[in-house]
């Protein structure tokens, strides 16, 4: 059972940490296992530099009607830095200022940094996975065939991360097509875009074409509840390489228990929230972060949620 207190935005209106503060927004929150991965590795910070003994990672239940008040009052209250969880990295897009990052091209935002009383806003998720890949499969995105399961916020970053990182060719599978078409048509028509061919296909039929040795990479929520369906049925797959499922919590989905039962190397998304975290820390904090500490607080948040 996590400890960590919920606060609110009534909460804000008598905020009185004297410290240096961070925090998670999202609505819900109570899943949130960031403030102890965290809190832990600003406690090993500190005991080489003291400035690290001030600083405190808290978590609030913002309602998504009220994160345009809340971006306001947290700058009120000198908050150094922000992470954003579902739903709201979409919607502070566009009350941030993202100029020269990738969260511009992504059209979402999940760090937030406070400069001169105005938010900046950063996505360090495609970090994250392209790190929580590497450790979990020692494998990297370059020259590799990627099948991207869905099309919303958490696809499109990770779509624009294996773009960038030279993948050998993208097949985006989502039931809705114009939800599809839209990712796909986002990605062809970018000035960034390296010419990577990318491809889109409903995952009730997935096209002979599609690659043998592929990285399966699950960026939807099914396999959050327990009877949700599968995203898609690897058997109906040429033989992948690997499956990553970016959901973390429950540990093991249907899609992650299918992988097993076929052989297929797998790994959830607590890797990706490790890192991704760890690369949030390190804007904050300019220093270099503890990721093994961060490592085993998530491990040991996990289990005593359980």
């Amino acid at each position: 059972m996590l400890t960590d207190p919920i606060y609110t935005l009534a909460d804000l209106d008598n905020w009185s940490f004297a410290g240096t503060a961070l925090a998670v927004l999202g609505h819900p929150i109570k899943h949130s296992i960031s403030p102890p991965m965290h809190n832990a590795a600003l406690a090993q910070m500190a005991q080489s530099d003291a400035r690290f003994a001030s600083w405190k990672y808290f978590r609030f239940d913002i309602a998504p009607d009220d994160l345009p008040v809340a971006l306001e009052k947290f700058s009120h209250h000198n908050f150094k830095g922000l992470n954003l969880t579902v739903p709201h990295k979409v919607l502070a897009f566009d009350l941030v200022n993202t100029s020269g990052t990738d969260a511009h091209e992504i059209g979402a935002v999940n760090t937030l940094t406070l400069e001169s009383n105005s938010w900046f806003g950063e996505n360090t998720d495609g970090y994250g996975l392209e790190a929580g890949i590497l450790e979990n499969f020692r494998t990297t995105i370059a020259d590799r065939d990627i099948i991207l399961l869905g099309a919303g916020g958490a696809a499109r970053g990770a779509a624009v991360m294996c773009v960038h990182r030279h993948c050998r060719s993208l097949w985006i599978a989502n039931r809705t097509a114009k939800n599809r078409d839209a990712l796909q048509e986002h990605l062809l028509g970018a000035s960034w875009h390296l010419k990577v061919p990318v491809f889109g296909f409903d995952p009730s039929a997935p096209p002979k074409e599609l690659p043998l040795g592929a990285l399966v990479i699950n960026a939807t929520s099914a396999g959050l509840k327990p009877n949700d369906p599968l995203p898609i049925d690897l058997s109906t797959l040429p033989r992948p390489r690997a499956v990553y499922d970016m959901i973390y919590n429950p540990p093991e989905t249907p899609l992650l228990a299918q992988a097993r039962a076929l052989g297929i190397p797998a790994a959830n998304g607590l890797s990706m929230l490790v890192h991704q975290g760890a690369r949030a820390l390190e804007i904050w904090s300019e220093a270099a972060v503890p990721v093994d500490a961060m490592r085993s607080a998530v491990h040991s948040a996990m289990k005593s949620s359980a």
